[in-house]
């Protein structure tokens, strides 16, 4: 290619990024992050230095390429091509990816994405939902190959039977990890809710920071954390710890622990049946006694009752008794003195002495001024009666024959 005597300044930056062009751009850089900067939140400019050599390299990406936290002093592998600013006339490296070296930049990130997760609420207790008690279906997010997958399955079977175990098997550490994860998490999510599992378990076996970069990622703790389904986290042994472990609404210890928080004991269930069997066989003679003793205490306060009214009509008809004998005599007396004066004023005794009682028409006669002469009148006697005529009255009428 002919090149003129002279050339722009864009035409000659031109020339050299088209030769950087030829820097192999998946070559990693390791250095040691400093002067990291992001303006308008949106640019991400860092140094990558190297401490033994004095060398630095000019890092430029966007926030969206930036997937874990960075801060100063924290070693990394960053990847990308390699130019020369024309704006501002820098060499410069446009990192397309940044990953994390050495426990010590791991451990550092860990625990800024841990303080900001917590900030933002997601380890918050009084989101976490309780587990149901007997689940039927549970889905379960690991490896197939994984040793946790097989302790899960075994505990889970020994402890409880007839459980529908919906299983999505996903890569647990490594660049596939995080993508089959979310996607396990999508596809349990977007199912409908009489074939949505009761619960959602993701596992698998323990290991260091770099192992367990999956389970730390943040588009995987929120996808725990906005899981429709109530989430169980149990990595392999009970000192690993990762962020899925704080948002999940339970943390298991390990893989088998998973199992047992998910799902009761045969035998624990057994012994709660038959204590709440006793329980309730105790509460039942409780209020049987003590309704025998309330029966009791009515029938006996009855008799009580009983006794007391029956002293109290023996009393009665005693003193009635008593009083009768006083006074019986003396009715008995004035029953018979009336009786005497009943038969002192009976007509019939009267008749018996020779009078007579004369009546004219059914009327008794009482005057004889009243009567007439020749009317006939009825005179009864003590014994028997008569009919006569009238002859004279008080001297008058019909002369009397001598």
């Amino acid at each position: 290619m002919s090149v003129p005597a002279a050339i722009s300044v864009a035409q000659y930056l031109d020339l050299v990024n088209d030769r950087l062009r030829e820097v192999p751009s998946d070559v990693g850089v390791e250095g040691e992050v400093s002067d990291l900067r992001v303006s308008h939140g949106k640019w991400v400019s860092f140094d990558l230095k190297d401490a033994e050599a004095g060398a630095v390299l000019k890092c430029f990406m966007t926030v969206w390429q930036l997937s874990v936290p960075l801060e100063d002093g924290m070693r990394v592998r960053v990847t990308g091509g390699a130019k020369v600013s024309p704006k501002f006339g820098k060499f410069q490296m446009d990192v397309r990816a940044v990953e994390l070296v050495g426990e010590g930049a791991l451990k550092r990130a860990y625990l800024a994405l841990k303080a900001k997760l917590q900030e933002e609420g997601l380890f918050d207790g009084a989101r976490k939902r309780p587990l149901p008690r007997f689940p039927e279906r549970v889905g379960l997010i690991t490896s197939r190959e994984a040793a946790a997958y097989g302790d899960f399955l075994r505990v889970l079977g020994n402890r409880w039977g007839g459980v529908d175990v919906l299983f999505s098997s996903v890569h647990v550490q490594g660049a596939s990890a995080v993508p089959e994860i979310l996607a396990a998490f999508a596809h349990f999510n977007a199912l409908p809710e009489a074939e949505r599992p009761d619960v959602l378990v993701l596992t698998r076996g323990g290991g260091g920071l770099e192992d367990l970069h999956a389970f730390n990622d943040e588009s995987v703790a929120r996808a725990v954390f906005s899981c429709r389904i109530p989430v169980v986290v149990g990595i392999g042994h009970e000192r690993d710890e990762s962020l899925c472990d704080y948002v999940a609404d339970v943390r298991a210890s390990t893989p088998s622990n998973a199992a047992e928080r998910v799902c009761p004991s045969r035998e624990e269930v057994r012994y709660e049946v038959e204590s709440m069997a006793r329980h309730v066989e105790t509460r039942l003679r409780e209020k049987l006694d003590a309704h025998r003793r309330t029966v009791g205490h009515v029938a006996s306060a009855a008799g009580a009752f009983v006794s007391r009214e029956r002293e109290r009509l023996y009393a009665t008809v005693s003193a009635f008794d008593g009083a009768a004998g006083r006074w019986i005599p003396r009715l008995r007396e004035r029953v018979f003195g009336g009786e005497r004066l009943l038969k002192n004023v009976d007509p019939t005794r009267v008749l018996a002495r020779g009078y007579g009682i004369v009546s004219v028409g059914g009327h008794v006669a009482r005057d004889a001024s009243a009567l007439e002469v020749g009317a006939e009148v009825e005179v009864r006697l003590a014994r028997g009666r008569f009919d006569a005529d009238v002859t004279r009255i008080n001297g008058k009428g019909k002369q009397r024959l001598i």
